[in-house]
């Protein structure tokens, strides 16, 4: 059975209901899925053991959240080359924050990444749902 890790950065809450909404469709897919806020991922080995991942964070002021940057410093060293990635957020107004973390799992850490990252305002609002479960879905057919 695969593993994936779901990490989150959040302000007002809207990206941790993203990644809940991403790991349900992980987990009705029969993947092992674990959710964590951003803070609680203090070293590289507190990203170990899993085949897949998706690192989300809100852009606030044109920026991904602050406790984002630094997981993607520890992710760098976690050795996740070849690894099925996601990335997602929320965002207000511009919404850099997404693809920024995608980026930067595919160029810099070489993992094996869905088609786009998911952008998503309010996940209650128009089809913010389906589109989080389309995103899990999809990351769970890479996975295989």
């Amino acid at each position: 059975m695969s593993k994936v890790l779901v990490v989150f950065g959040t302000r007002t809450g809207q990206t941790k209901k993203i990644g809940e909404a991403i790991a349900k469709a992980l987990t009705s897919k029969g993947i092992e899925t674990e959710i964590r806020n951003v803070t609680a991922v203090k070293s590289e080995a507190d990203l170990a053991g899993f085949d897949g991942y998706v690192f989300g964070a809100a852009t606030y002021h044109g920026q991904m959240i602050g406790p984002m940057k630094t997981m993607l410093f520890l992710a760098e060293k976690a050795g996740l080359d070849g690894k099925v990635g996601g990335a997602f957020g929320a965002f207000g107004w511009s919404g850099e924050a997404p693809t920024r973390i995608f980026e930067t799992m595919e160029n810099i850490f070489n993992m094996n990444m869905v088609s786009a990252p998911l952008r998503i305002k309010k996940l209650a609002a128009g089809d913010g749902a389906q589109k989080a479960q389309a995103y899990g879905e999809e990351i769970a057919a890479k996975l295989g």
